[in-house]
Order: C-alpha cells, then sequence, then structure tokens
C-alpha cells in the first residue's frame, strides 16, 4: 500500500501562517458564498524523506557548468559577452545600450526609441501636468504611429468604455480567495475574463485590439480592487471599492480609486503618469515580453499569452525585482548609522557583495541591467523625478544615500570580485522611492509594472501573430548517459 504523506507541524502550503477563518465573513461582500480554502498541500516531512522526496531534488535536477561549455550552450539566451542571442526582429521598440565594433562590446549611452520615437520626446515637459502621455504611447505601441487629437479622443474613450467588470466579477473572481500577491490576481483575472468573451479564441486583428484595449483598460481596476481584497482578507482593514470616474487618465483612476479620500494633485497624477510611461514597452528580448512572444507562437489565446507575461514579470529576476530593491534599500538604511559617510555605505555593499548581508546571493539589487551599460534612460528620469520630490524634504537625506548606493557599488564590486563592468543603476533603483513619495503601497509596485507593460505586449503579440506563423522550439543538448538498462522493480535496491 502506498503510504500516505499526513499533515505535519509545519506551516500548511496553500494557507498563510497567520488565517484567520473569522476573516472570511468581513471580507466578503453581502450575500456571497462563504469563501473556502482547497485542502491545503501538507507534507510530513519524516515520511518524505522515508520514501527520499527531498533528498535527491538537486543531484538530479543540476547539470554541471562545463557541459554548457562543452556544447557552447548560451545560457540564458546570453551570448558570452552578455549580448543577447538574437532570435527575433521587432518594429516595435529599440533598447540601445551598447556597440558593437570589430566583434567587440562597447558601452554606450542607453537610448529607448519606441516605433522611432525618442522616449525623452514621447514624454514632453515633464512639468506639463495637464498633459497625460500613457494613452498616447500605448496607441502608438499598438497601431504603429502617433494619433491625431481625434484619434487620441476616440481610442481614450473606448479605454474609458472598457473600464466596467462583468457583472459579479469583482465577487467572484477577485474577492474569492484573495491570495497574498496581487500578481496572482491579475493573471487568474486574465484568464477568467476570457470565459466572458463571446468568441475567445477568435484571432482577427479585431478581437485582438479589443481585447488588448479592454484589458489596459480593465487590470487598473482590478489592480486596486485585490489589493484591497487583500489588506481586507489578511489585515482585516476596510475594503473600499470607489467606482472608477469616467473620463480619467489610467494615472488619475489608479490614484482616485487608491486613496481613500480619492483626492490626489495633478503633479500627482503626472507623476504616476510618467511612471506609467517608463514601463510601457522594453523591446521584444525581456522575459515577459518574450513569453508573450513565446505563447503567441504557439497560437494560443490572448488571455491566456497575457496571463502567463504577468507570471513571468512577477518573477524576482524580472519586474519583481523592484521589491527587492526596496527590502535590500531598507537593510542599508538601518544597517549604515551615518547615511553621508561613503565608507559606512561602501563597507554595508561589501557585505552585501560577498554575500554576507540582505539575502546573501552577491547581488546590488537596482544596478546592472542586460542591455543598458553607462545610463538607463528610464533611470535618468526617475531619478530626476525623485530628486524633485525630495529636495527640501525630511526624505532628502534618504534621496541621497540612493545615489551613494548608484556611486559606489560599480566600485565595491570591482573591488571584490577583481573585474571590471560597466554598470550603471537600473529604473528600480528610484522607482520604489518615487512609488512611495506618492503614496503608492509597495504591494502594488510590480503590479502598476504589470498594468503599463500591457501595452507593450500587446503590440509584440500582434507582431508575432502578422510576421512570423511559426512555433518557437529551440533545441536542448541531452547530457544524459546514452543508455541505462531497465531492470524490473523487484529487482531494484
Amino acid at each position: 500500500m502506498t503510504k500516505s504523506l499526513r499533515a505535519s507541524s509545519s506551516p500548511e502550503v496553500g494557507r498563510p501562517a497567520a488565517y484567520d477563518s473569522s476573516l472570511d465573513a468581513d471580507a466578503r461582500p453581502l450575500g456571497a458564498p462563504a469563501p473556502h480554502w482547497p485542502a491545503p498541500i501538507t507534507v510530513d516531512r519524516e515520511e518524505a524523506e522515508s520514501v527520499a522526496l527531498f533528498d535527491t531534488f538537486y543531484r538530479v535536477n543540476t547539470i554541471p557548468t562545463d557541459e554548457y561549455q562543452r556544447y557552447d550552450v548560451k545560457r540564458g539566451l546570453r551570448n558570452a559577452d552578455g549580448t543577447g542571442v538574437v532570435v527575433g526582429i521587432t518594429n516595435i521598440s529599440d533598447v540601445h545600450g551598447y556597440r558593437i565594433e570589430d566583434g567587440r562590446k562597447i558601452a554606450d549611452d542607453g537610448t529607448l526609441r519606441l516605433r522611432g520615437y525618442d522616449l525623452y520626446d514621447l514624454l514632453g515637459d515633464p512639468a506639463a501636468t495637464g498633459r497625460f502621455a500613457y494613452e498616447e504611447i500605448a496607441y502608438l505601441l499598438l497601431m504603429g504611429d502617433l494619433p491625431t487629437q481625434a484619434q487620441r479622443e476616440r481610442f481614450v474613450s473606448v479605454i474609458d468604455e472598457h473600464r466596467e467588470l462583468p457583472d459579479g466579477f469583482t465577487a467572484s473572481m477577485i474577492m474569492q480567495d484573495t491570495p497574498p500577491d496581487i500578481m496572482n490576481v491579475l493573471s487568474r483575472s486574465i484568464l477568467n475574463l476570457y470565459a466572458y468573451d463571446s468568441a475567445p479564441e477568435d484571432r482577427s486583428p479585431q478581437h485582438e485590439i479589443v481585447t488588448a484595449l479592454s484589458l489596459i483598460s480593465r487590470l487598473p481596476r482590478i489592480m486596486v480592487l485585490s489589493y484591497y481584497s487583500m489588506r481586507a482578507r489578511y489585515n482585516h482593514e476596510s475594503m473600499i471599492m470607489h467606482r472608477f470616474i469616467p473620463g480619467q487618465s489610467t494615472a488619475e483612476t489608479i490614484l482616485s480609486m487608491l486613496r481613500p479620500d480619492r483626492a490626489f494633485t495633478p503633479e500627482e497624477a503626472r507623476m504616476l503618469d510618467i511612471m506609467l510611461c517608463l514601463h510601457a514597452e522594453h523591446g521584444g528580448g525581456n522575459n515577459s515580453t518574450f513569453t508573450a512572444r513565446v505563447l503567441t507562437s504557439a497560437d494560443t489565446d490572448p488571455y491566456s499569452t497575457y496571463a502567463a507575461a504577468v507570471g513571468s514579470l512577477k518573477g524576482h529576476r524580472h519586474g519583481g525585482a523592484n521589491r527587492q530593491v526596496v527590502a535590500m534599500q531598507k537593510e542599508i538604511k538601518e544597517t549604515v548609522a551615518h547615511w553621508d559617510n561613503d565608507d559606512e555605505v561602501a563597507d554595508c555593499l561589501r557585505r552585501i557583495v560577498r554575500k554576507e548581508a540582505y539575502d546573501r546571493t552577491g547581488l546590488v539589487y537596482g544596478m546592472g541591467h542586460a542591455v543598458y551599460t553607462l545610463s538607463d534612460p528610464r533611470a535618468v528620469i526617475c531619478k530626476q523625478f525623485a530628486r524633485q520630490l525630495a529636495e527640501g524634504t525630511e526624505r532628502e537625506a534618504e534621496f541621497n544615500l540612493l545615489e551613494s548606493i548608484e556611486r559606489l557599488a560599480p566600485q565595491v564590486i570591482e573591488q571584490e570580485k577583481g573585474t571590471r563592468k560597466d554598470m550603471c543603476a537600473n529604473i528600480d533603483m528610484y522607482s520604489g522611492f518615487v512609488y512611495n513619495m506618492l503614496g503608492i503601497p509597495e504591494e502594488l509596485f510590480t503590479p502598476l509594472f504589470a498594468c503599463s507593460r500591457m501595452a507593450g505586449w500587446a503590440a509584440h503579440r500582434f507582431e508575432e501573430v502578422g510576421s512570423t506563423k511559426r512555433i518557437m522550439r529551440p533545441a536542448y543538448e541531452t547530457a544524459m548517459v546514452p543508455h541505462r538498462q531497465y531492470t524490473p522493480i523487484e529487482e531494484r535496491s
């Protein structure tokens, strides 16, 4: 008889350790069925170890590094010099961070162009509080050209028309069994919206465009509703459900729905709009966009594609890195006694690089990028806003500390590792600071990234649908022993 795996004294997987069943009744709307947790996945460690469920994990699943070298495999689809392996062509954006001269990689100032337009030009005057650029950039990404005034107004009205969610969606899909991470709610909600589409398997351009616009419109609402549902479920806080206000921009809608009093200044709305623009698109090679491309190449539906892209963006090595940056910065602020002392800051960074502090990975989060070398244009813009927000306030010392981390980290890394690498701050170095100054809760940092990146994912899906017509199917070398003699089970030791 197969030995069962009983519950152990360790925390149950699938249920938060501090779960309070009384919260179910508090969090659900009147008349809604009581939420229920599925049977938790639990493991008795003694019994599990007796059948060797854990002790072979790394032995079985680790490929020696020399095998990758033997077969000249580009791990992470990266060449030896760090450049990406070319796997496609795109007209959507150009992420420039280096030059190739005589076969050598040469560091260069970073630029980001969307459909040929420089990001700086698309954003316009940062002080122009009456202008919102995200919708215009979304139009550019999806349609290929900048809109006329009439086209922009029609585009914004279409987004406005799609903000409404299906009847009962909030209660049954967002508030039911709300998980502790909003990215999972976004992914789940996108998949569930498939069921409300009268022709979800339609691949026509019309359906693709309407589906993308509906998600660009709805994801910010789903994000904010999910945030309050999560806070009510786990923290016993009030469930705030503001209606959206027709005619507001995406940035205004987020702030209006998020803040209990719905109040925000034009400067705050413009600042959030800029942040949405900075995250809207970043080439076809980033992990979540490549994920969208891969799923599209398999000819799956748009909902499955975008849900998978959200799952990719959640990863700590991708969009989820912004929360890693904030956590690392928090530890530095708590560890360093004098933030204006370079020696103390450098010592703290040195412990991080030596894997003696923070998460023991040796990574200085917020520094370095797969493409950018001398500068990340998004970080340059974000830093400008961060400085404006901090000047003359009690947060100025904190901003100065972030600048010190940016300045000292490359020096410390070179000293500790003995190698010099062109390294600049990426957007995550300052984005958390800006969001925090705007009163955006940390739980929304990565979901905001997803809401803004929907436009970029959709543009790349459109291009994949219209251009390639071929499923992505790279090859993997096989490094296992060529042949193993089968032994009947009664003869195995």
